[in-house]
């Protein structure tokens, strides 16, 4: 006997309802993001004058203390731009919300309206928020500035990453699990993994999950200059010979997620589904930053199980393509061990291979 479950392709799945983001290159929404990867414009700049002094803190010589060789990156506008009436912040606290948090409250609206959901429908709801977000400029140059007269009631809800995911929840009245999670370069995508996981659990019936940066202090670049992982033309060339480092860049995405099966019956427009996830970590690799080979074919074959997708199915893989000599040739064969497993004998072409870092950092 076949339970219904096993009769609907749409069972574990999760789909994409909704979309939102503000990305380098004039990339305000998911058409014009989709407009500049097709023509294959870039979003990397000069870093502009309202972050930092990009001359003050260059020098081509790598090991120059306090300084980095890069003098680009991905930026985006409207960074001191804020609608706080929109959420209900008051003129007083708004000045003391980090950017990112303010960011994720907009992009968050644009794509529950994209999904063609009013944000303030789902007052009361099981509707999760998962925020992915590795740090905060804005709350280390608060507390570079040694002015403790400066703290005022609003510093720690303006500053507290966990605020990045709680105000949203707040605001619109969500009442599905609210978290921010750092994990480095995965944190969105984590997030993402989190948020099908609640969805299937039942811990949540919508979920909003965010990726986040905002680049407005130039420490990060200057001990990533330091560590030599930033190209010094300014360019990620993922996959190349040529390849000398990647390029910092910042935004904003947000996917408004439901269980695919309920997407459907509601007549919702799916743009893309989850069939499965997984995350592990490398363990003890040749160092901290290092990869190594064998945990990243471990997690794409435990994604490919838990969606149950075969190897030879897989087309087209967005890649983490660090731009560098160490992570890219381990990235590719590790992806070339799994996706060419019954590929001969499936007959299938070839797995093309990208990664938006060359468009945007």
């Amino acid at each position: 006997m076949t339970s219904s479950k096993e009769k609907t392709p749409f069972a574990d799945s999760v789909a994409v309802v909704g979309m939102g983001c503000r990305f380098p290159g004039g990339a305000v929404g998911v058409g014009a993001f989709w407009d500049l990867l097709v023509a294959g414009r870039s979003g990397v700049v000069e870093v502009p004058a309202d972050r930092w002094d990009v001359d003050g803190f260059f020098d081509l010589d790598p090991n120059a203390a306090g300084r980095s060789y890069s003098r680009h990156g991905g930026f985006v506008t409207g960074v001191r731009e804020f609608d706080a009436g929109l959420f209900g912040v008051g003129s007083e606290e708004a000045p003391g919300v980090d950017p990112q948090h303010r960011f994720v409250l907009e992009v968050a609206w644009e794509a529950l309206e994209h999904a063609g959901i009013a944000p303030d429908s789902l007052r009361g709801s099981r509707t999760g928020v998962f925020v992915g977000m590795g740090g905060s400029d804005f709350e280390r140059l608060r507390l570079s500035a040694g002015d403790v007269s400066a703290v005022d009631g609003y510093f720690a809800t303006g500053s507290a990453q966990n605020m990045a995911a709680n105000r949203l929840s707040f605001v619109l009245g969500f009442e599905g699990p609210s978290l921010v999670v750092d994990t480095a370069c995965s944190s969105s995508l984590v997030a993402l993994h989190l948020a099908c996981q609640a969805l299937r659990s039942g811990e949540c019936d919508t979920a909003l999950v965010a990726g986040v940066n905002l680049m407005l202090s130039p420490s990060t670049t200057i001990a990533l200059s330091q560590g030599r992982f930033l190209s010094p033309e300014g360019r990620c060339r993922t996959f190349d010979a040529a390849a000398d480092g990647y390029v910092r860049g910042e935004g904003c995405g947000v996917v408004v997620l439901r269980h695919a099966e309920a997407a459907r019956e509601a007549g919702q427009r799916i743009w893309a589904v989850v069939k499965g996830s997984a995350t592990n970590q490398d363990g003890r690799s040749n160092g901290l930053t290092a990869p190594r080979g064998s945990a990243q074919e471990d997690v794409i074959r435990r994604a490919l199980a838990a969606g149950r997708v075969a190897p030879a199915d897989v087309g087209y893989v967005e890649a983490h393509g660090t731009g560098t000599a160490l992570g890219d040739p381990i990235e590719v064969r590790a992806l070339a061990a799994v996706l060419g497993e019954g590929r001969a004998d499936a007959g299938t072409g070839p797995v093309a291979l990208g990664s938006v870092k060359t468009n945007i950092g």
